[in-house]
This record gives C-alpha cells, sequence and structure tokens, in this order.
C-alpha cells in the first residue's frame, strides 16, 4: 500500500491530505505537525482572534474528527528530525517512518530580531503561530505602549488591532514608506493616513538601533536618536522559507525548496507546497507566502502524486484586514510603471498596476467589485483600456465582456 508522508500541518499540508481523500487515494497518508494543535488558519491570528473576535476552535481549518474519520494519521506536536532520502526515510524523535511520496509543506519562519541588539529581551514578540499570538496577547492593554517595527502587512495588521484597543502605537520603517516591497506609493499613502487617522506614529526612514532593559525591553534607540519608552515590540521584518530539512536532505534549494512545475523537487519522491516551495512562473521562478497558493499549490502536487500530470498555473492572490478596511490583491505587480486609480462607490478605491498596456496586478479597498473584475481580468490575460478604468462611470463588468 502507498504511503504519503506530509510534513507541516498548516494550510498546504492540510489542503493536500485533504484532497488526496477526496480524489479517492486509498493508501496511508501521515501528516506530521510541530505545533501541539490540528491545522489552523493562521490570517486571522494577526486580526480577529488576537481582537478577542474568533475563538480558538473557529481557527481550526477542519473539525480535529476529521482526520481519523478519513484514515489520516495526524501527529501533533512532532519533531522531524532528519529525512533519509536514499531509503526514503523520515527520522522522528521517537521513531522512523518509511515513505513512497514524502510532500513539504514546512512553510516559513519570522525573521527575528538579533540578540545583539535585544532581539532576546522579554516582551520582543513575533506574529506567526498560535502560541505566539496567545503569549502576546495579555499585552494587548489599553495604553499600553507598543514598537511595531516593520511597515509591512503583518506590521500594520497589528498596529491596527492595537490602535483599536486602545493601546499607545509606535511603527517604525526603515525604507523611505510602508508596504515599498509590495505594493505602490498610492497603496501605501492610503495606509499611511487610514493608520494615522486612528492615532498611531508611524516614522518612515527610521529604523532600530536596538532594544533596552534590563532582562524586559523597556524602550528602544532608533536610528533619528529618539529612544521611545515601550513596554513590548512586535517584530514584522518578514518571513524565510523552513528549507534546513530539505536541504539537510541534499534537496535543491532556490529561494525555497526548488520545485518543478508539478512541484516536484530535485528527488522524484519528495514534492514541495506552499510558502517553503519555489516553482515556474511566467518565465521566471517565484515563491509565493499567501494562503491562496498554499492551497492551489498543495492540491495540485496531491493531483500529480496521483498521476495527473497537470502543471501548476499560480493564480495570486491576497488581502489583509485594518480597522474597516479589507485590502483586497489580485496579481503580480512586478514590473510595473503606472498607476491606475478607480474610485469607487462609498469610500472604495483601487488602484491598477500597468507594464505599458498590460494589466499586472490591482490593490482594491473596501472594493469588492473592483477586486473580482480586476482579478478575472488578469487571469483571462484582458488588459481594458486605463482611461477606461480610470472612469468611476465607466461599467467594470462590461470589461469582462470586451
Amino acid at each position: 500500500m502507498s504511503h504519503v508522508v506530509v510534513i507541516g500541518a498548516g494550510q498546504a499540508g492540510s489542503s493536500l491530505v485533504a484532497r488526496l481523500r477526496t480524489k479517492g487515494f486509498d493508501g496511508k497518508i501521515t501528516l506530521l505537525g510541530a505545533e501541539p494543535v490540528p491545522p489552523y488558519q493562521r490570517p486571522p491570528l494577526s486580526k480577529a482572534y488576537l481582537m478577542g473576535e474568533m475563538g480558538a476552535d473557529r481557527l481550526l481549518l477542519r473539525p480535529e474528527a476529521y482526520y481519523a474519520e478519513n484514515a489520516i494519521d495526524l501527529r501533533t506536536d512532532t519533531t522531524v528530525t532528519g529525512i533519509d532520502a536514499a531509503s526514503r526515510t523520515v527520522q522522528l524523535e521517537d521513531g522512523v517512518l518509511v515513505y513512497d511520496h514524502l510532500v513539504l509543506c514546512t512553510g516559513s519562519d519570522p525573521r527575528r530580531l538579533p540578540a545583539s541588539i535585544g532581539g532576546d529581551l522579554d516582551g520582543v514578540c513575533v506574529v506567526r503561530t498560535k502560541a505566539d499570538v496567545d503569549a502576546m496577547e495579555p499585552r494587548f492593554r489599553q495604553h499600553a505602549r507598543v514598537l511595531i517595527v516593520g511597515g509591512g502587512y503583518i506590521g500594520l495588521e497589528a498596529a491596527a488591532v492595537a490602535a483599536k484597543l486602545g493601546l499607545t502605537v509606535t511603527l517604525v520603517e526603515m525604507a523611505d514608506r510602508i508596504l515599498q516591497r509590495v505594493a505602490a506609493p498610492e497603496t501605501s499613502d492610503y495606509f499611511r493616513d487610514l493608520h494615522r487617522s486612528h492615532g498611531v506614529d508611524i516614522r518612515e526612514g527610521i529604523g532600530l538601533t536596538r532594544l533596552t532593559g534590563e532582562g524586559k525591553v523597556t524602550g528602544a534607540e532608533l536610528t533619528d536618536g529618539s529612544h521611545p519608552d515601550v513596554d513590548f515590540v512586535i517584530v514584522g521584518v518578514g518571513i524565510t522559507p523552513a528549507t534546513g530539512l530539505a536541504k539537510a536532505a541534499g534537496l535543491t534549494i532556490d529561494n525555497g525548496i526548488h520545485t518543478d512545475a508539478l512541484g516536484r523537487t530535485s528527488d522524484p519522491a519528495i514534492w514541495a507546497a506552499g510558502d517553503c516551495a519555489s516553482f515556474p512562473h511566467d518565465g521566471g521562478r517565484i515563491r509565493l507566502e499567501s494562503v491562496g497558493n498554499a492551497i492551489d499549490q498543495a492540491e495540485c502536487v496531491a493531483d500529480n502524486i496521483m498521476g495527473a500530470d497537470r502543471p501548476y498555473q499560480a493564480k495570486p492572490w491576497f488581502w489583509s484586514d485594518q480597522y474597516d478596511c479589507k485590502l483586497q490583491i489580485a496579481g503580480l505587480n512586478s514590473g510595473y510603471d503606472r498607476i491606475v486609480t478607480r474610485k469607487g462607490t462609498g469610500d472604495g478605491m483601487s488602484f491598477w498596476y500597468y507594464a505599458g498596456d498590460r494589466l499586472l496586478a490591482i490593490d482594491a479597498m473596501n472594493d469588492a467589485r473592483a477586486y473580482m473584475v480586476g482579478k478575472r481580468l488578469i487571469e483571462m490575460g484582458k488588459s481594458p483600456d486605463a482611461a477606461t478604468v480610470a472612469d468611476p462611470a465607466s461599467d467594470l463588468k462590461a470589461l469582462l465582456k470586451a
């Protein structure tokens, strides 16, 4: 009987094993998770869960009973110590598993501040796992002073929750503007204004020199010479693909675990999906950090384990909730040379990324209609006239038929 072992019980791992069973795979399935809880959603951690609006039970991707009911051997709180590709075995702290197919859904790890600048002080937090947020939540008390290091989506989402709960929030971004790595200046401007309207002190072009305190963080020294007092710190300076096991097993690493279009690594019996995997796309190679990619890529790999021979075609989409604003993103904006702005209904707005006449991506704020049309257009390979997009009186749905 064929045995599929999946390392990593996050969104990708859970989606993959469910897809195998849905598609009729009747072999053995073992899902290995390092955390002591069943697979759960990560995006709500820094939003609804941290706010107390979503309980731990609602975080679960599937009821815990689902795995046993579908003959999936879910092993939580399990540490994988190594992979022997030659013997097709996975080494655990308490035993060995033999596999026919191994899938790495190891995800990513948050970047942490070095201990040399105070990164190991008590009160320095990251936002990645449920345990991270559970440890951080008691610090979110009215009037507490929080310093957020990093102006990406994680940092901004944490800032929004902190501001809504009445904390005093300072956010520093070493780059010239927040969201510089991922969004156009127009999107940065929108969210800067939004956060400042809620009292967040955003400081751009300013980095962290060091954190200060005796055992516990009590202050910071910033690159502009200022010394804010703080009660705790949230570090949101990006993530790195978790490739340690793959590298030790001799697999090719290239901005993550290198896979072909089917999701297979440099070892034909080992596959990868989700945040940890890089794959061919549009003549190059990319790695996507998103729920949508984790689900779609994992399901594609499951199909290919069963012989579908289906190349993965990424359809990137992302979202972020901050205050009462829902940001929805479709496409990849790399290489854009102009932005087209469209005013939606109410407070809705969207920014459309073009390279020449080609539509690449869209950022939509409280404008689900623009997002859905833009996403469809990108997936269809259609690029509407920019002047038509910019005209708020134009019928967006008509663009799909043009």
